[in-house]
């Protein structure tokens, strides 16, 4: 065999490798919830470094049961990822899209909303996937892309929703929705994501006060009434 076929060969096999297989069923599903769970677990203790053998003992399966659902750790990182944003906020996700579309009270509406992300995102498990999401993104782009797409951004429908509907009533002077949303964020969210960069927390009472008086600020400078 040839230099060229052999790289071929040897090519194929590793994308044949790191393309998980099409399993279907109970028994896969549970499976796929111990990998993932034991893979959280790993990564948040071990970081990126969490050896997939270690991985596959934790989860009770074999680490060829690991790649045939997964493919590598790459792909088996960002499931991670996913399902632990669904975890931590999919309460805070419904919650926040039933009082905007339920309520004309915009300012309890997003004050129920902060809270509820700020506690979800700030719990010790997230903040460590976070770091390493953060640590790892350069090589690895599509874990920023898999955070951004499970984190809080998918309040972002139910909110552009509401500030639409607000503003066409002339509730709200707000001629562009995606850049008041990213001042809401950076209002009640980013400043504990910037202290936990550096291993510190933002107290309750700090907490509260950084929300009441950043919603109040955001709806006084769009001229919510």
């Amino acid at each position: 065999m040839n230099s060229t076929v052999q790289f071929r060969s040897c090519y194929a096999a590793r994308v044949a490798n790191d393309t998980p297989r099409e399993l279907t069923g109970d028994r896969a599903a549970r499976k796929r919830e111990a990998i993932v769970k034991a893979a959280r677990t790993s990564f948040v203790r071990d970081g990126f470094d969490a050896g997939m053998d270690a991985i596959a003992a934790e989860a009770g399966v074999s680490k060829v049961t690991v790649y045939n659902h997964y493919g590598n750790k790459e792909t088996l990182f960002i499931a991670v990822v996913g399902d632990a944003l669904e975890e931590a906020l999919a309460e805070a996700i419904a919650g926040t899209a039933e009082r905007l579309s339920a309520s004309d009270d915009l300012r309890s509406a997003l004050k129920w909303t902060a809270r509820a992300w700020v506690t979800s995102m700030t719990r010790p498990d997230m903040v460590a996937l976070r770091h390493l999401v953060v640590s790892e993104v350069r090589r690895f782009p599509q874990l920023g892309v898999a955070w951004r797409e499970h984190g809080p951004d998918r309040a972002r429908p139910a909110l552009a929703a509401a500030f639409r509907r607000l503003a066409a009533a002339g509730r709200l002077d707000m001629p562009d929705v995606d850049v008041a949303i990213l001042q809401l964020y950076s209002l009640v969210l980013y400043p504990h994501l910037v202290h936990s960069a550096y291993g510190t927390t933002l107290d309750e009472d700090t907490t509260e006060r950084l929300i009441d008086s950043g919603v109040d600020m955001f709806l006084g400078f769009y001229g919510y009434r």
